[in-house]
């Protein structure tokens, strides 16, 4: 696999993941508080749709800029496997 690294969109995913935490603890103090359904399952989708759109940023992020150009038949193929590897997390 290749190494993580550092890309701008890494920014934009540790924010969404930070809302994320933010909801799930509100939906943690709203369970304890015996709060409506309807409102927790409202911050349930939340952080569900928040945690989602950070992981297709980095797939997407690493689909972009780490599965190199390669231009021997190892590498295309090194690449191929990864690219299929990181397409079942989608």
């Amino acid at each position: 696999m290749t190494e993580l690294k550092q890309h701008q969109s890494h920014k934009d995913v540790l924010l969404r993941l930070k809302k994320a935490h933010g909801h799930l603890a509100k939906v943690i103090r709203m369970i304890e508080e015996e709060e409506g359904c309807l409102k927790i399952s409202q911050q349930l989708f939340a952080v569900e749709k928040a945690i989602t759109q950070a992981k297709k940023n980095v797939i997407h992020d690493h689909i972009e800029h780490c599965l190199e150009d390669s231009s021997s038949k190892k590498s295309k193929e090194k690449d191929l496997k990864e690219f299929k590897e990181i397409t079942k997390y989608l």
